[in-house]
């Protein structure tokens, strides 16, 4: 099965496990405890340099189930890349459902409610047992992939493993676990090498030493396999074995005074040049490596390299992609920086050129700001952020875009109207509102990429998106928008979309339609990926049910669902409004059950609405008011049209949406009912914490990543349960599973949580 039979661009190095190589130490014992084991946590901890990968790799060819591996490195640190190359690991084995890849698609920021489930869900169903291997995973720093990580342990079914290599112990559960029998813990005194395997290793590198220097030399090193190495390497370049045996010192603070004093200073020039030169580099391949050190014949240098020292690491059997030791890599850079500083840009430079040149677009960032090359990532960011956003890598957008200041987003205006488009739809449009006045007050520039002579007009379409000043602003920024934008800019279906919604809110509902069709049009010209075709057609099927043309009304629905559930856009915030159509055209027809499942659909989404886009929030909170009213759910109507009068209070100028909501006020006020009594009337601050009860995070954990009080979390846990009828975080969770509001079997089967106070 191809390795990367997956809709996502992954690189297929990362995820097959590394050769073993010819001279490296078994630990025959060591890998015997891993195969033996039952434990279904397998934690491999230790310094860099001790034989962590080579340990697990011999694991992998003496097992008899098969290993799905991941080598981690920092651009893994994203939780949705992460998710993706666990789930590609997982599929080389053991072909997954396309429904794991369709969760992991889209530009969702919603972990837990789909994407973890969903693979947990495929983990949990596997056939046969594997071992899932995640290497380096001290390389990935972001809290949230070492959450998603511990939620899939809960997941790991009977005969299966997940084993991790890292330099330091991971921030996971693991007292729990170890509590529980459910973790294998190797440290650096099972990997320690003793004096026959120290032999064994320098006798494999070509190296004989007498008895006495073996001993102290196994001493000194402390047993440290790479540091034995290192010594091994500065024998074979020369070194008498005398300093080598004595000079080593298996401490950090020696290693590089060593490493540079008995190795690179006894190499041909040219070998130590092109390691400490290509150290920049986090994969190498020989046209990278001629245009870093501009020459040629590097491929035939690392075909050498690769032959005569273990530290280079063939990642493919085509000998063509290589990397470093993690550990001889630091080394080459520390003594890089040490000896040739200025030259550290410099490389990184011709490294983001090449990537630019061979269309590694996400490489040249990556090496570009290594190099302070900022108006050049700048650029490269204006190509890559909505693709990124669209892509559901929102962490890696966020963290690129990080690196600009102010000053910087002043040059490149373009980019702050990306920032302030990606808040908008993730739900911060305070700092929306902050980005979109800096790049108003850019100096002007050149033509940008969609051929529009200023930024003016992708302002305007923003700004009429977040109806800053009232729904006649609005209306005017659209048309300021769709005169100046040249024909096939990507902003042409919002400006048209927002010019018709504008129209409506005014009381042209004529020109509304003409609007929002010529906006279907606009996207459908363009293959656009998101989700503007299918809200357009809610919005015609909500004006359509609005005049009583139920057959437009239901036509138009229809085409928006169909078109969200084809391209997997149901997590989008802007479907929320297509699900309250679904519902309304639904509750006309008596499909009461179809009802209330696409209003729970819209209830999923209702946290990331809000006064960013004030006419949308407005808009689908008024719908299902109106839905609950119809289903005789008193408690849940008063609910969402309490949050969309806040709305409202912020955003007082929203045309006809006024008059609706006080009508609807009015109604809501002469109906009785019980008062929170059902699952529907939970507040939005509620429903973004629901999904996070149904994983292993305690309610400090939870109130970290939320950034919340943990009192908060207490008190919304607490109305979560009583709104549900539920005594614990785990009834709870089957209570919201049954009410839609989270996907089936969301609650792993390994986890006991109950109720924390």
């Amino acid at each position: 099965m191809p390795v990367l039979d997956v809709p996502f661009d992954l690189m297929e190095v990362k995820l097959a496990a590394p050769l073993i190589r010819p001279g490296t130490v078994a630990k025959a014992d060591v890998v015997a405890r891993l195969c033996a084991s039952p434990a279904p946590f397998a934690a491999v901890v230790a310094p860099a340099g001790y034989g962590k990968t080579t340990l697990l790799a011999r694991w992998a060819e003496a097992d008899p189930r098969p290993f799905a591996w991941v080598a981690l490195d920092g651009r893994d640190d994203d939780a949705v890349l992460f998710l993706r190359y666990i789930a590609a690991a997982i599929h080389s084995v053991h072909r997954l459902p396309p429904s794991v890849f369709d969760a992991l698609s889209g530009s969702t920021g919603q972990i837990w409610p789909r994407r973890v489930p969903a693979l947990g869900r495929a983990l949990a169903e596997l056939e046969r047992p594997l071992v899932l291997v995640l290497d380096d995973l001290h390389a990935v720093a972001n809290p949230s992939c070492l959450d998603v990580l511990g939620a899939l342990f809960e997941y790991v079914p009977a005969g299966s493993q997940i084993a991790v290599a890292s330099r330091e112990e991971p921030a996971l559960p693991l007292a729990r676990w170890r509590a529980q029998g459910w973790a294998l813990e190797i440290g650096v005194a099972d990997l320690r090498l003793d004096e026959q395997e120290a032999g064994a290793l320098l006798e494999a590198a070509g190296v004989e030493l007498d008895a006495g220097e073996l001993s102290d030399l196994t001493a000194r090193a402390e047993g440290w396999p790479a540091g034995l190495y290192l010594a091994a390497l500065s024998l074979q370049a020369g070194a008498p074995s005398s300093a080598s045996a004595t000079g080593f010192r298996g401490d950090d603070r020696y290693v590089s005074d060593y490493f540079r004093l008995e190795l690179l200073s006894r190499l041909p020039a040219a070998e130590a040049t092109f390691l400490k030169y290509t150290s920049v580099l986090d994969h190498l391949c020989g046209g990278l490596c001629d245009a870093v050190l501009q020459t040629t014949r590097s491929a035939r240098t690392l075909e050498t390299l690769e032959r005569t020292n273990c530290f280079v690491v063939p990642l493919d059997r085509r000998a063509w992609w290589y990397r470093y030791h993690h550990l001889f890599a630091e080394l080459l850079r520390t003594e890089l920086e040490r000896s040739e500083p200025h030259m550290v840009p410099e490389l990184n430079a011709r490294a983001m050129a090449w990537c630019i040149a061979n269309d590694l677009t996400e490489a040249a960032v990556v090496y570009g700001h290594a190099a302070g090359e900022t108006d050049t990532v700048a650029g490269l960011l204006e190509g890559v952020m909505l693709p990124l956003y669209f892509d559901g890598r929102l962490e890696t957008a966020e963290e690129w875009f990080g690196w600009f200041g102010e000053e910087e987003l002043g040059r490149h205006p373009s980019l702050a109207v990306y920032g302030a488009w990606i808040r908008v739809l993730t739900g911060r449009p305070e700092d929306a509102e902050r980005l979109l006045a800096l790049a108003q007050a850019a100096t002007p520039t050149g033509p940008l990429a969609d051929g529009s002579a200023t930024i003016e007009p992708w302002i305007a379409t923003l700004r009429a998106h977040m109806m800053w000043n009232g729904v006649g602003r609005a209306l005017a920024d659209a048309d300021l928008a769709l005169d100046r934008l040249p024909p096939g800019s990507w902003w042409i279906a919002g400006a048209l979309r927002m010019r018709g919604v504008a129209n409506g809110l005014l009381g042209a509902p004529d020109r509304e339609l003409d609007d929002l069709n010529a906006s279907i049009a606009a996207s459908q010209a363009l293959g656009a990926r998101g989700d503007d075709v299918p809200v357009a057609h809610a919005l015609i099927a909500l004006r359509a049910a609005k005049h009583g043309a139920w057959g437009m009304a239901a036509e138009r629905a229809r085409a928006a669902q169909a078109i969200v559930d084809e391209k997997g856009l149901g997590d989008y915030a802007g479907t929320a409004i297509v699900h309250a159509a679904t519902a309304r055209v639904a509750l006309h027809e008596a499909r009461r059950d179809e009802a209330r499942a696409a209003l729970a659909r819209a209830h999923r989404l209702r946290p990331m609405l809000d006064y960013g886009m004030p006419w949308m929030a407005v808009e689908v909170g008024l719908e299902l008011t109106r839905a609950h009213l119809a289903l005789a759910d008193a408690s849940a109507a008063r609910t969402i049209l309490a949050e969309t009068e806040r709305v409202l209070e912020l955003r007082p100028d929203l045309g006809s949406l006024v008059d609706e909501a006080r009508e609807l006020h009015e109604r809501v006020a002469a109906t009785s009912g019980s008062a929170g009594a059902w699952a529907m009337s939970l507040t939005a601050a509620e429903l973004r914490l629901l999904p996070y009860l149904a994983t292993h995070l305690t309610f400090p954990q939870i109130a970290t990543r939320l950034f919340i009080t943990r009192n908060t979390v207490k008190s919304e846990a607490v109305a979560i349960y009583r709104k549900l009828g539920a005594a614990s975080r785990s009834e709870a969770i089957e209570r919201a599973v049954e009410a839609g509001l989270l996907e089936s079997s969301i609650y792993p089967p390994r986890a006991e949580i109950t109720l924390e106070v």
